[in-house]
């Protein structure tokens, strides 16, 4: 009977210990369930979130696409401007000087003209005494003979003045023509100068627009800061091929800037907006210094050199550099046209850009920076004081 018992117990008991651990395995199912709902959930969010930033980040790439092409068409407008500004000046030049020549020859003209009243009234006179009336006079042929070479020098120069009035004459008209021909040419340009300013206003109305648009799109610190360090290596990698083309292209060698240290002229007289090594964003500082100067000033070299690169560069816009020899080089970054292409030997205080706005700048600048064997140096300590 005890065993009995005994053996409905142990069975007892083993029933109890599979209940339990069937509870115990549901359980362990459900948990393992829902932390595996929970992690899809947030492998999901991930993915989202992933997603939702690779699409902004292809807008943000769209708009700066946009803004390239916007800023190449404010370029290539204020490049058109500027080559009609200089021919207007030399027209205004040339026709300052017509006017000069046109003056000094009416001045001629009329002195011509009175030379020639003169020599006629004493021709006129002289006729009234004909050789023929002094011979019956009874003068002597000495006397007539006299008379007779003056009648012939009178002659000669009454001949030479008409012929110099003429001449006068001539050129004159020619100056006159030449002048209605730049005055028309003038008008002309000044028409064209009203239309592409005109074009100039409605272009930058439009990139206004789209840097607003990106603006947007960088709301966060962090969102802008990796922007910036996106731009620097963009500079950097582009400084590297530059470089090795120069290299590779050079010719004669040039002396770089170390014996000219504190004396190079300044690319653009104006308020530093931002000096070097001070901070951008977040860690990253500024590796060169803006210059705040009205769009459309020129950006002189600051000394002479081989231009290596000459193009628009995300987040500095339209770029310029001058190889300078032994590892040197200027840059020159946020302009509204270039002036210079890859290849173009520059001088000290040649005009190799103008001052703009470019990259998406909010206002308009020079960025200006010197690189020694391609290491970011304070440009400010070697330019005049």
């Amino acid at each position: 009977m005890r065993d009995k018992i005994k053996d409905l117990s142990n069975i007892l008991r083993a029933s109890a210990l599979c209940t339990g651990a069937l509870l115990c395995l549901a359980f362990s199912l459900s948990v393992n369930a829902a932390n595996q709902n929970q992690l899809d959930g947030v492998k999901q969010e991930i993915t989202r979130q992933q997603d939702q930033l690779g699409n902004k980040q292809k807008k943000i790439n769209t708009l700066q696409k946009s803004l390239k092409q916007q800023e190449l068409a404010i370029a290539a407008t204020a490049n058109k401007i500027h080559q009609a500004d200089n021919q207007l000046n030399q027209l205004d030049r040339s026709i300052s000087k017509l006017q000069q020549e046109q003056q000094v020859l009416q001045q001629q003209q009329f002195g011509q003209q009175e030379m020639l009243k003169e020599l006629l009234n004493t021709q006129y006179r002289q006729g009234k005494n004909s050789q023929l009336a002094t011979l019956l006079s009874g003068e002597d042929s000495t006397e007539l003979d006299r008379i007779s070479v003056y009648a012939e020098h009178l002659s000669e120069a009454r001949a030479n003045t008409l012929n110099e009035l003429a001449a006068t004459t001539t050129e004159l008209q020619l100056k006159k023509h030449q002048l209605s021909q730049q005055r028309q040419q003038q008008q002309a340009l000044l028409t064209q100068l009203k239309t592409e300013k005109s074009k100039l206003e409605t272009e930058q109305r439009q990139r206004k627009k789209t840097v607003r648009t990106i603006k947007g799109q960088l709301k966060t610190d962090s969102q802008y800061l990796s922007e910036l360090k996106t731009n620097e290596k963009r500079l950097v990698k582009e400084i590297a091929k530059a470089k090795a083309a120069a290299e590779a292209a050079r010719r004669a060698p040039m002396d770089g800037l170390v014996r000219h240290k504190g004396k190079l002229p300044w690319p653009v007289k104006g308020s530093i907006l931002h000096q070097y090594g001070t901070v951008q964003q977040g860690e990253l500082r500024w590796k060169g210094m803006v210059i705040g100067k009205p769009s459309g000033s020129q950006v002189k070299a600051v000394y002479s050199g081989k231009v290596v690169f000459a193009d628009w560069l995300r987040g500095y816009g339209l770029m310029l550099v001058i190889d300078h020899g032994k590892g040197d080089m200027s840059f020159y970054g946020y302009n509204q046209t270039l002036l210079k292409k890859v290849g173009d030997v520059v001088q000290a205080n040649d005009a190799i850009a103008l001052v703009g706005d470019s990259g998406g700048q909010e206002r308009s600048g020079l960025y200006f920076e010197i690189r020694r064997k391609g290491n970011p140096i304070n440009p400010k300590s070697w330019l005049t004081r």
